[in-house]
């Protein structure tokens, strides 16, 4: 009989042991660093100056919209998040990066073609300013892709000490106060953990031996650190959750987070499958397919690089459903997951979905879904989140894997042993819990047994 606990259930006791965090001041400019400076980068960047000079809305962000409520349903005290706990003002924010073209934000902007072309001039200047520093790029990890931006010729690790010279000098002509790095660049090819991934003194020795099995985007993680900078991955190959990096976090007392932004399809199958769950109903199966046209849609088409994804999205599905514990309505799904490349669309993607599932008596029924979605449009407000957050994390003595961001992930990055929770209203529940935690408040479990004694 399997003990794994239900992850629908919302009353398994969980016990805080951890002291309420003394919470550092939001003092001073806040730096945001970026690997990959595409349509997600731009389209956030363009969206914070914008939402900075009173033409935009900071829709889809929960940091800057979102309540908590606070105490009982009786109390009315329901502030927004970010009058609850100290976030970074998207005043302050800064912005530096990293890609392998030479175009400025203004110019990536304009040919990434996912904003209209009228609100990228009102934000031309402070977008002008912005210009990507040369990239760490590895043809084998991005195969589809290529650039002139690139660092000089040397050893990973002398990569490494670059990018540590690139936050320097960025922290100091922006006059940051404090730093974050999240990842918004290409989709590597998949890799599993090696044996150079095992410990930071076996990562250290492979960056100066030029391990082949040391991507980029690790060379990136490990810059920021060595630094001290909080890191977020949103794409779904292996970074921050290579066992020498999450041990890195942990002994130098800083926060990261993963993997890959839960946006489009993925982000319908968390809403849709607790519900399907939640009321006993069958799934025999769940077909996905996609069309892309953007820079992205380019990459995935990479079949490496397609792998990594494709692992992060099937995972979502099992997790919620858990087969292994209702083998009569989950154990037979099939589930198949594809991406297609597709110019025309551009940053336009559309998901299809078609849900067979089964009923009382076990009579089947049928979901379609056709989501003509942005995808950068519902990325962007997931990095200001993010960095927000990570920054608050770290401000809060919050260190290694931050499993309470799940909420904006596909495949959450969990304590090892631990399987990651899906379910999208778990993870905002945990979410708001946490920030509750940080304050001292009392946890919200809805049991409400109070209203009625």
């Amino acid at each position: 009989m399997s003990t794994t606990p239900d992850a629908g259930s919302h009353s398994e006791p969980e016990v805080t042991t951890k002291a309420t965090p003394q919470i550092k001041p939001a003092d001073g400019k806040l730096g945001i660093l970026i690997p990959g400076m595409g349509a997600v980068t731009t389209t956030f960047i363009a969206g914070v100056e914008a939402i900075k000079q009173g033409i935009a809305k900071p829709i889809g962000s929960v940091t800057q919209l979102s309540t908590i409520r606070l105490g009982k349903r009786t109390d009315n005290n329901t502030p927004k998040i970010k009058d609850f706990v100290p976030l970074a003002p998207i005043e302050n924010l800064e912005f530096g990066g990293w890609d392998i073209f030479e175009e400025n934000c203004y110019e990536a902007a304009t040919q990434a073609g996912v904003l209209d072309k009228q609100l990228v001039e009102q934000l031309k200047d402070p977008l002008s300013r912005i210009k990507p520093m040369t990239a760490v790029f590895d043809q084998e990890y991005v195969k589809r892709i290529h650039g002139p931006n690139l660092k000089p010729k040397g050893s990973k690790m002398d990569h490494a000490e670059m990018l540590m010279d690139d936050i320097r000098e960025f922290k100091a002509s922006r006059g940051c106060d404090r730093l974050a790095m999240i990842w918004c660049g290409s989709t590597e090819v998949f890799h599993r953990p090696a044996a150079v991934h095992a410990t930071l003194k076996d990562f250290e020795c492979g960056l100066q031996k030029n391990d082949p099995e040391i991507s980029p985007s690790q060379i990136y993680a490990y810059a920021a650190l060595k630094m001290g900078v909080p890191y977020a991955n949103g794409a779904p190959h292996l970074t921050v959750d290579a066992p020498a990096l999450m041990e890195m976090a942990r002994d130098r007392n800083i926060p990261i987070a993963g993997k890959d932004f839960k946006t489009g399809q993925t982000f319908m199958k968390t809403l849709i499958a607790p519900g399907l769950k939640s009321r006993m109903l069958g799934v025999a199966g769940w077909f996905s397919t996609n069309i892309l046209g953007n820079r992205d849609g380019e990459v995935l088409d990479d079949p490496g690089s397609f792998k990594s994804k494709e692992e992060s999205k099937l995972s979502a599905l099992e997790q919620i459903l858990q087969p292994e514990l209702y083998p009569d309505l989950y154990k037979d799904i099939y589930h198949k997951v594809r991406i297609n490349y597709y110019p025309p669309r551009g940053d336009a993607k559309e998901g299809w979905d078609n849900i067979d599932i089964f009923g009382w008596l076990g009579y089947p029924m049928q979901i379609k879904i056709d989501f003509l979605c942005r995808d950068s449009i519902l990325a962007a407000p997931l990095v200001l989140d993010l960095v927000l957050f990570m920054d608050l994390a770290q401000r809060a003595g919050m260190r290694g894997i931050q499993e309470w961001l799940s909420f904006y992930f596909k495949a959450p990055m969990t304590a090892p042993g631990l399987y990651p929770e899906h379910d999208i209203f778990i993870q905002l529940m945990k979410l708001k819990n946490t920030l509750r935690w940080m304050k001292g408040q009392n946890l919200i479990t809805h049991l409400g047994l109070e209203y009625y004694d």
